[in-house]
């Protein structure tokens, strides 16, 4: 069963190492059915986009600084 990886794994699968994130690998049923539970695999097919996945970010935007100078400093 083909299955496009979602995330990377790190160390080796049958002295190889694991594909990386948006690469599709072909593995036993069993083995691409548990990854595809786990999160860490999904059904080609099954993928919206056909480019390179989407960058994932741990933390939200930076919302632009609104600070005003102290009170009593000039601008110059």
């Amino acid at each position: 069963m083909k299955v496009r990886m979602k995330a990377t794994i790190s160390g080796t699968r049958d002295g190889q190492p694991w594909p990386e994130r948006g690469a599709v690998v072909d593995l036993p049923t069993a083995e691409a059915e548990h990854l595809v539970a786990a999160g860490l695999a999904e059904k080609p097919e099954a993928s919206k986009s056909s480019g390179a996945p989407a960058e994932e970010t741990a933390t939200p935007k930076a919302a632009p600084e609104t600070a005003t100078p102290k009170r009593g400093r000039s601008t110059k």
